[in-house]
């Protein structure tokens, strides 16, 4: 598998030198340009696109498409009246060499580790036992069968996503290590350190007495690692509350799961009030008298699937297998049509 190489648009012979050498020591390749023609060519195929702070205003003049993954170097301090163009531009970070060169050599060797299509669906519950839990990790299991998939767990008054996969007695980091982080997270690290199985992995409490998310900042640096390292990201997420709304609002999908009972949605109902983006909201009614129309138009939300009780799930996850015995199965079933709806929305995103 060919490297990949950064585009490094600069016409500064020092930020030009000091970049190649970063590049270098990480193993990653860069192909610099000058001329507003060779930046074109490869703006939007590059994987990650450096842009040189004197280059700033002549970029800004060709109106090349707004991409992610634009960052801006500089040699020293960027001058305030560039950050207005470079935001135009989707600049996402800025790295003022020499002092930003580790993070930026961070960046440069988390690209050969990246996934570029990371989809992040995070799952809450309508009503308390609802199972959102359980089927965060039954999304999980069913994913791992197709690539790299973390669980992440976001609520601290579940039951822990680690114990209902049969994970709780591997060894890796949880969100106690990974709260005193700061920077840059690599997407390589984070896979890596996690509780894993195979192509599925697990992020939540280790040891913690009293479980605490850490700062917002920390937890969306970890959610975009997740998701540069991952096919799939799940998130767990508490039913209420700022910090539910600051997670959903970096979930491509956000699954509600529902009792089919009267009582179960109308508490839905409620829980769902507060969504910033109900657009990419959708529920799985869970129960065998189901009622699909009276469900969305309490809520206002489609139906993504609905199941019946899945017989021997309590078993299988005290045995330690996680929750889908079969795929074929209505827990498995429904998590593979959530799955589908993820991935149709990542290919109507781009």
């Amino acid at each position: 598998m060919d490297r990949p190489a950064v585009l490094l648009a600069t016409a500064d012979p020092h930020l030009l030198a000091e970049v190649q050498r970063l590049a270098a020591s990480v193993g990653i390749g860069v192909v610099p340009v000058v001329d507003g023609g060779g930046l074109l060519r490869r703006w939007q195929t590059a994987p990650l696109v450096l842009l040189g702070a004197d280059l700033v205003p002549s970029t800004a003049d060709l109106r090349p498409p707004r991409r992610s993954g634009v960052v801006l170097v500089s040699s020293g301090p960027v001058p305030s009246e560039l950050l207005r163009p470079a935001l135009e531009l989707g600049v996402g970070e800025v790295a003022e060499l020499p002092v930003a060169g580790g993070w930026l050599a961070t960046a440069l060797a988390d690209l050969e580790h990246a996934t570029a299509d990371g989809r992040v669906v995070g799952v809450l519950g309508g009503a308390g036992g609802a199972g959102a839990t359980t089927f965060a990790a039954a999304l999980g299991q069913v994913a791992a069968r197709a690539g790299g998939t973390l669980v992440v767990d976001a609520d601290p008054l579940g039951p822990g996503v680690d114990r209902v996969l049969g994970l709780e007695q591997v060894d890796g980091v949880g969100w106690e290590q990974l709260a005193g982080s700061h920077g840059r997270l690599a997407a390589r690290d984070l896979r890596e350190g996690v509780p894993r199985r195979g192509h599925l992995g697990v992020l939540t409490w280790r040891r913690a007495a009293v479980p605490r998310l850490p700062e917002a900042d920390q937890v969306g640096e970890v959610l975009a690692a997740a998701r540069r390292g991952h096919e799939v990201v799940v998130v767990d997420l508490p039913r209420l509350g700022s910090v539910r709304d600051q997670l959903a609002a970096h979930c491509d999908l956000l699954v509600v799961v529902v009792p089919a009972t009267v009582a179960g949605v109308a508490s839905t109902v409620r829980a769902v009030a507060g969504l910033d983006d109900p657009c990419r909201a959708g529920l799985v009614l869970r129960g065998r008298s189901a009622d699909e129309h009276a469900a969305h138009r309490a809520t206002g939300l489609p139906v993504l699937a609905a199941m019946v009780s899945q017989r021997g799930m309590d078993e299988a996850v005290d045995l330690g297998m996680g929750p889908v015995r079969s795929f074929r199965g209505p827990l498995g079933r429904a998590a593979g049509t959530v799955l589908d709806r993820l991935r149709l929305q990542g290919r109507v995103a781009a």
